[in-house]
């Protein structure tokens, strides 16, 4: 996915918006903040440190209450800036590229 700001239907927050994100599983959570967002994804920064924590996919939780929310992957961070891609229902799961020592295997 290319950069939220070179995407033309992204949206920048000029304050951010309080958000949280959580485990699939409800056993880690953490405060965050939206700054930028757009139908396939939105870039987090985070209040506290997320080393250690399975990151493949989680919930962004967008309301206090956890009713409004989206299922996202990981697809980079940097600091404590962070992208992710939102997960459209009925889609599978991304899986990441599997490697070998001569490239991405077919």
């Amino acid at each position: 996915m290319a950069a939220l700001e070179r995407r033309k239907d992204s949206v920048v927050f000029e304050r951010g918006f309080d958000a949280h994100i959580m485990a699939i599983d409800g056993t880690w959570r953490r405060a965050c903040i939206m700054t930028a967002a757009s139908e396939s994804g939105a870039r987090l920064t985070i209040v506290k440190s997320v080393e250690g924590l399975n990151l493949t996919e989680f919930f962004l939780l967008l309301s206090k209450t956890g009713l409004a929310y989206r299922r996202c992957v990981l697809a980079w961070i940097n600091g404590d800036q962070m992208q992710v891609d939102f997960l459209l229902p009925g889609r599978k799961k991304i899986r990441p590229p599997q490697l070998s020592k001569d490239g991405p295997v077919q």
